[in-house]
């Protein structure tokens, strides 16, 4: 794991990955991403390093309580934006694309305008 954006990325698609299957695990992950299984295993390893995880016998990945609340943000963000680019015209495609990128890069400052003006438009 390279950046700070990939460490977001694997957080999650682990909370995702959970909502839809009770269990999971590294193999999941590579199959959703599209990746190698040996980037997810070095991943996994970096994420359970930082407290975010933690995988028991059964090799099953588990969000910790911090691992959650940053999944949740992250998630979060892409759900606003994504809403965001779709009321400026975007069709969900292009703007799921795209807040897949923005999240990772945006402000707390920005964000905070951009989900007040979400709030404010329902």
């Amino acid at each position: 794991m390279k950046t700070h954006e990939s460490e977001e990325m694997y957080l999650e698609t682990i909370l995702l990955l959970r909502e839809k299957q009770p269990s999971v695990h590294a193999i999941d992950i590579a199959g959703e991403l599209g990746y190698a299984k040996s980037s997810v295993s070095r991943a996994v390893g970096l994420l359970l390093n930082k407290g975010y995880i933690v995988i028991n016998e059964a090799d099953e990945i588990t969000l910790t309580e911090s691992g959650y609340a940053k999944a949740t943000d992250i998630y979060e963000r892409h759900r606003v934006i994504t809403s965001l680019l779709m009321k400026m015209g975007a069709d969900e495609k292009l703007a799921e694309e795209n807040a897949c990128r923005i999240e990772h890069v945006i402000t707390s400052e920005l964000f905070d305008i951009m989900k007040k003006f979400i709030k404010e438009e329902k």
